[in-house]
């Protein structure tokens, strides 16, 4: 019977040794056919504007090729090819980047398994390693995008549900009044008003991030009290009006709904832009049409000279001079209207950070943000979830008149006079008007923003006064992380012993001092 105990342990060892090595395999197996699944989904949604963009330069080659100068188009094609080879290398820098990342941050793990392997005979770590890797294969092919589309019903606005009241519109936009997130919070009628513009391209609800969470930058003024406005483009696809739209009809409008928040309130608006929409709402403002109607701007990460930009202009500057236009980007509706394809300027985007938006690259760094966080079977987490909806689905077609202004703005810079490279109403549009009128004017910008870097923003200062607040993290921190009461830059609070103040309490100083005296408070 002594003699049996052993050989029975034995043979239980090996049994279970071979069922190890058997679900090691299994484990491997499935996380390498997930892995597969997941590289061809984040390849094919790379892909897909690429071949809108080779439909688009077919287009337009077909028709001036064979009327350009031969050694021109040569010198074109070259430059062109020179510069996809130089797009290619950081691609595959970037992907190799993020793999060792990722290889680095398993290695302890798999070596830990192997040791057990080679010199306990044992393989129930590399079981457990194994698990894992299909385990985080699994969560971010098939559990991350189920986490994304389910967030819809709480991401952004919602105003089809009538949870926020529609005030006014026109051919082209509609005005909404923000209703406070927090049911025990009243608007007050007596308060100063402030309409949000949001961006052309980002869309509307990235400022209505997450209002159930607390997390929204318009809520984060209507949960003051303050009466709330929010300006939202109509559907471009069936809105013809929206199509053929000019700087002078996004002034126009705008002019209507601060008409019609002036009589509802009597007390002039606090203009506020969000990236794009605060370029907009400074041509607007400086082409002098909202005279008497806005006195005090608030702009967000906005794009004020994008000559500066060293990501963007750098990679538009790297373009043959020839595809530095915008018909390579433009789609032909079915009613013959044109508009710039808003997919493939937000891949123009990726493009000028390919060495971190390449799918690769991208796959490894969502496994990466599970491989470092994620602890048993701990749900995704809102915030990561919220940010892909966004990514994923607020992209519109542009009209081709505001698509000109932004394009403008990213090829010509402001002058040595502080006058902007477009013109509204026949007019130059000169930034010391704001200093004449006297309307106070705060600049945020995000300190590590990648898309609208601090020189872009800033660019103003060159030429008058501003306020300025820095913001940690990237273009859409404002929006997401800073806009949380609790956050450590909260946007009705002061920072850094009262030097830096955030746009909710910008507005909040602008309406105690034009309401009390009639000027507007300094810091």
């Amino acid at each position: 019977m002594a003699d049996k105990k052993p050989i029975c342990e034995e043979a239980l060892k090996i049994t279970n040794g071979f069922a190890d090595g058997v679900a090691t395999m299994g484990n491997l197996f499935t996380a390498g056919q997930t892995q597969l699944a997941g590289m061809a989904k984040y390849t094919t949604d790379f892909f897909i504007p690429y071949l809108l963009a080779v439909n688009y330069f077919q287009r337009v080659e077909q028709e001036r090729l064979f009327s350009a100068d031969p050694q021109d188009s040569a010198d074109a094609y070259l430059g062109l090819l020179e510069n996809n080879i130089e797009l290619m290398t950081r691609s595959m820098d970037g992907s190799v980047r993020m793999m060792l990342m990722y290889l680095k941050n398993e290695a302890n793990g798999f070596t830990e398994a192997l040791k057990q392997c080679l010199f306990e005979f044992n393989s129930s770590k590399m079981k457990a390693f194994s698990a894992r890797q299909a385990d985080l294969m699994n969560l971010v092919v098939n559990e991350y995008p189920a986490a994304i589309a389910a967030i819809e019903p709480e991401y952004g606005f919602h105003f089809e549900q009538g949870h926020h009241p529609k005030v006014d519109e026109t051919d082209r936009f509609i005005l909404y009044r923000v209703t406070p997130s927090l049911p025990q919070v009243k608007t007050r009628q007596d308060a100063k008003p402030v309409l949000i513009i949001p961006p052309y391209v980002l869309g509307a609800n990235i400022l209505g991030f997450l209002p159930g969470e607390q997390r929204s930058y318009a809520h984060c003024f209507a949960d003051q009290g303050y009466p709330t406005y929010i300006r939202i483009l109509k559907p471009i696809d069936t809105t013809p009006a929206m199509q053929v739209m000019s700087g002078e009809d996004d002034a126009r409008d705008t002019r209507q709904f601060c008409e019609t928040i002036f009589k509802n309130h009597g007390k002039q608006v606090t203009l506020n832009g969000y990236c794009q929409g605060g370029y907009n709402a400074l041509c607007s403002l400086l082409s002098g049409i909202l005279d008497g109607l806005v006195d005090a701007f608030i702009t967000c990460v906005s794009p004020m000279d994008g000559t500066r930009s060293q990501g963007l202009a750098r990679f538009l500057a790297r373009l043959p001079k020839r595809f530095n236009d915008l018909e390579y980007g433009t789609k032909v509706l079915p009613n013959n209207n044109l508009v710039a394809d808003g997919q493939l300027m937000g891949w123009v985007y990726k493009l000028k950070s390919i060495e971190q938006e390449i799918p690769a690259a991208v796959f490894y760094r969502d496994l990466m943000m599970f491989a470092r966080s994620r602890a048993g079977a701990q749900p995704v987490n809102k915030t990561a979830a919220a940010l892909n909806y966004w990514l994923q689905n607020d992209r519109t077609d542009l009209p081709l008149g505001i698509t000109e202004i932004s394009f403008s703005a990213y090829n010509r810079p402001i002058t040595s006079d502080g006058r902007l490279p477009v013109d509204l109403f026949g007019g130059k549009l000169e930034l010391k008007r704001i200093q004449e009128k006297k309307v106070p004017w705060l600049i945020c910008y995000g300190t590590n923003d990648d898309l609208v870097e601090k020189e872009t923003a800033l660019a103003p200062l060159d030429f008058i006064e501003a306020e300025v607040t820095p913001f940690p993290k990237g273009h859409v921190a404002i929006a997401t992380s800073w806009s949380s009461p609790d956050s450590a830059y909260a946007l009705h609070a002061r920072y850094e012993d009262g030097k830096y103040r955030g746009p909710v309490r910008f507005h909040m100083d602008m309406d105690d001092a034009f309401g009390k005296k009639g000027t507007p408070k300094t810091k």
